[in-house]
């Protein structure tokens, strides 16, 4: 994924987001409570067909296209789950609704974990058929906005500004398409590196309040707590030493806007107690203030730490991690989805180009050095190394030589192994691959970075993706001087 690709390249996006018309079968043996059905059903603008039998509500469903089936469980001889299995396998965008009564409770239970969307409990009103029936209509229409998002958004290398077409991606694209259109926290989970902000910046761009602010908030830099306290919350004129003026937190400036809090991982404790009760009430108390500011944000979160490890070790608040938890985005390292590798790397280097107005291309070897490295640094480091490579090379084609320190390492031991296994391309191609550990990768390539730079570390954490606290933490752990 690209890690630096301009939302701006990607204009606002014109999606028919109109009410669909939906077609209902109600299936129920008793005549009456067909009809009643049927007629409560039509008043919510539905067209409905019923069904008083297994083999009717078979030929119902092979005829005609449907969205919900209004499904009782108390059909003869168990056939409501077999019809609800049917159903899952030759029609997987209709939607069940069970109903059941009290002696049919457990058969209503079965049916939900084999894959009905919600249950109806008789004796039922108008008003609770009409709920049921309510929520049926929102579930499909999200499911043909999200259907109808991805058909827009989805290009020959990945979705939108995302770049990469592997498994691991089009999972991330899925979850995208249907989390960017709903109003719930997403926590995004990825190493740094990965793209988190891009992705967070790409779904408020697709989403109902992509016209609103897009508000990053750095939880992973080493402010002081009242800076931190100030970021989020805000502060009156005078409410500490330095504040000559009053300022808005980004929870309150951002409006009904995206507040994306990079790295809420490394927030304080005491930071994250505020941030909960905050998200609890909706409302903030800025530093100094004695009353509090409602806000209507939405609150997209990123992590490169485990935090449910990191809730088992104290270090973060299980109540924040749960209101920030609600629907986790996973995006996966680069080793994970090497197949994305070259097309991301012909996307760094078409930049390059229309930067210099210069044209480069790899050679196979460099490329395929490209796909063996481990890139510890993710998409960043990778973007950072095509940048180098072409700065340094001394014509249109890009050889290994060419590539950075910590690739031409990584190349010698590749070489020095190929020459134990006779037989085996010197370049590389077949070469095994190196018996590094991920840690001692990463570890290579910070070292290196630094070397390259003189010994500049905060450009070194900022080409590399992580933070300067990691940074240093890191050098600390290699013995290294800070």
């Amino acid at each position: 994924m690209s890690a630096s690709a301009p939302l701006t390249d990607h204009p606002a996006l014109s999606i028919d987001l109109s009410p669909v018309p939906l077609r209902l079968l109600v299936v129920d043996s008793e005549l009456e409570t067909q009809q009643l059905t049927s007629g409560i059903a039509s008043t919510e603008q539905f067209t409905v067909c019923a069904a008083g039998s297994l083999a009717e509500a078979r030929r119902l469903l092979a005829n005609n296209p449907l969205d919900i089936v209004l499904l009782d469980v108390a059909l003869p001889n168990n056939s409501a789950l077999t019809l609800l299995d049917e159903i899952a396998s030759q029609h997987p965008r209709t939607d069940v609704v069970v109903v059941t009564g009290v002696e049919t409770l457990a058969t209503a239970m079965d049916a939900m974990r084999a894959g009905a969307s919600d249950y109806l409990t008789r004796p039922f009103t108008a008003d609770n058929l009409k709920s049921v029936l309510g929520r049926g209509r929102q579930r499909l229409e999200r499911d043909v906005e999200s259907r109808r998002l991805r058909e827009q958004l989805r290009t020959a290398t990945g979705m939108g500004p995302l770049i990469g077409t592997s498994p691991g991606m089009e999972k991330v694209y899925r979850i995208l398409s249907k989390v960017a259109l709903s109003q719930h926290p997403v926590l995004i989970v990825a190493e740094s590196g990965s793209g988190k902000e891009l992705v967070a910046r790409f779904m408020h761009s697709i989403g109902p309040r992509a016209a609103k602010p897009f508000a990053p908030v750095d939880c992973g830099g080493s402010l002081p707590v009242p800076a931190i306290d100030s970021e989020l919350f805000g502060h009156l004129k005078g409410a500490f030493a330095g504040a000559g003026r009053s300022k808005e937190g980004a929870l309150v400036a951002a409006g009904s806007g995206v507040v994306f809090l990079d790295e809420v991982g490394e927030l304080p404790l005491e930071v994250q107690a505020k941030l909960v009760r905050a998200l609890m009430e909706k409302q903030v108390r800025p530093v100094g203030a004695t009353e509090a500011v409602p806000f209507s944000v939405r609150v997209v979160a990123a992590s490169s730490r485990n935090l449910a490890t990191a809730v088992e070790q104290g270090q973060f608040r299980k109540d924040l991690y749960y209101r920030l938890n609600v629907v986790k985005l996973t995006i996966p390292a680069l080793r994970e989805r090497r197949e994305d590798i070259p097309m991301l790397a012909q996307h760094f280097v078409e930049q390059v180009q229309l930067q210099r107005g210069v044209s480069f291309r790899f050679s196979d070897a460099a490329l395929r050095l490209l796909c063996d490295y481990d890139w510890p640094g993710n998409v960043r480091e990778l973007q950072s190394a095509i940048e180098r490579t072409c700065a340094m090379s001394s014509g249109p084609v890009l050889h290994t030589v060419d590539l950075p320190t910590q690739l031409q390492d990584f190349h010698a031991h590749l070489r020095a192994r190929a020459e134990l296994a006779p037989g085996t391309d010197q370049a590389g191609a077949d070469c095994p691959s190196p018996v590094l550990s991920i840690a001692e990768m990463e570890k290579q390539a910070i070292l290196s970075t630094i070397q390259q730079l003189h010994g500049d570390k905060l450009m070194a954490a900022k080409l590399l993706g992580i933070g300067k606290t990691t940074l240093y933490r890191k050098l600390k752990e290699y013995g290294e001087d800070c």
